[in-house]
């Protein structure tokens, strides 16, 4: 991996898991890695409850817009990770493809986002600690 690795976080809609994991990564690693986020069937905003849950965390995603994935995000990426939702990345050779299974906030109250939200801080730990660490 390059010196600063780079994370893909996709789901269908760029509205819920996706965003708060690239918060999350951004919030925990810093500049040590480039953080990007898509989905193939963008919404039109980011969903309300995952914005309060965020905020509930000090992390404001607010201004955040959905974005379309595109075969140059993820051939720019060191790791690309899908959220559980069934899409799909292309495959391009030496990329790291994951998938956590996460549940859906679509449609859930910010009751419902809270433990999807703390599960994501978890991965995003973990995958902090395995390809940027702090030095």
């Amino acid at each position: 991996m390059p010196d600063k690795p780079s994370v893909l976080f996709v789901c269908v809609h760029n509205a819920g898991r996706s965003q708060m994991a690239a918060a999350w990564l951004t919030r925990l690693a810093g500049d040590r890695v480039e953080v990007r986020s898509a989905g193939s069937t963008p919404a039109d905003e980011v969903n309300p409850a995952v914005v309060e849950a965020m905020r509930e965390v000090g992390i404001d995603i607010s201004a955040e817009t959905p974005k379309i994935l595109t075969a140059d995000a993820v051939r720019e990426s060191d790791v690309c990770v899908t959220m559980g939702c069934g899409d799909t990345c292309p495959v391009f050779p030496g990329k790291r493809y994951l998938d956590w299974q996460l549940d859906d906030p679509a449609g859930q109250g910010v009751e419902a986002v809270r433990p999807i939200r703390d599960e994501i801080k978890t991965l995003v730990e973990g995958l902090v600690a395995e390809i940027a660490p702090a030095s």
